[in-house]
C-alpha cells in the first residue's frame, strides 16, 4: 500500500513539474497549435 500511494505521488509531482516546465519553454498546446490567425484570450 506504501509503495502505491508513492507512485501515486510520483505521477502528481512529475506531471505538475512537466506542466510548468513545458509552458516556460514555449510548448503548451496553445503556443504549439495556434497559428497567427487564432486570437487567444
Amino acid at each position: 500500500m506504501k509503495a502505491m500511494w508513492a507512485g501515486f505521488a510520483a505521477v502528481i509531482l512529475i506531471g505538475i513539474g512537466a506542466n510548468f516546465a513545458l509552458q516556460e519553454i514555449g510548448f503548451s498546446s496553445e503556443d504549439r497549435y495556434s497559428g497567427d490567425s487564432v486570437r487567444l484570450n
